[in-house]
């Protein structure tokens, strides 16, 4: 499966100045327009497996003859 890399240029919004006018039209702030090309789910893909085995590993070793009858 490919991801397609596509970078849409979009001039920034501007900065409000006029206080008064979103006074009488309050409203969301506009979205934010941001590449979203880094994602995380490479690395959560192999630092949670990763972080399982080492907690199982630390609770087998360290608490597996701790069981109460």
């Amino acid at each position: 499966m490919e991801t397609k890399k596509e970078h849409i240029p979009q001039t920034p919004v501007p900065i409000e100045t006029d206080y008064d006018a979103h006074k009488t039209n309050p409203g969301p702030a506009p979205t934010v327009n941001e590449p979203d090309n880094k994602g995380a789910g490479v690395a959560l893909k192999w630092i949670i497996p990763i972080l399982v085995i080492i907690l199982l590993v630390v609770y087998f070793v360290y608490f597996r003859n701790n069981v109460t009858n």
